[in-house]
């Protein structure tokens, strides 16, 4: 769930970089943004299951 989070956080702050034009508050996003990436980063990858075998 938390990687699912993380992904959702990082395209709504993408979107909203890309309407931004005031740099405060892009400056604020892009902080956000990198934020998530880290966050996303530590997350562990999915665990794979043996139904998924093929």
């Amino acid at each position: 769930m938390d990687r699912t989070v993380a992904d959702l956080n990082i395209a709504h702050f993408k979107k909203l970089l890309s309407a931004e034009v005031d740099p405060a508050k892009r400056r604020t996003i892009e902080r956000l943004l990198a934020e998530e990436e880290a966050k996303l980063a530590q997350v562990p990858p999915p665990k794979k299951d043996s139904s998924d075998k093929v």
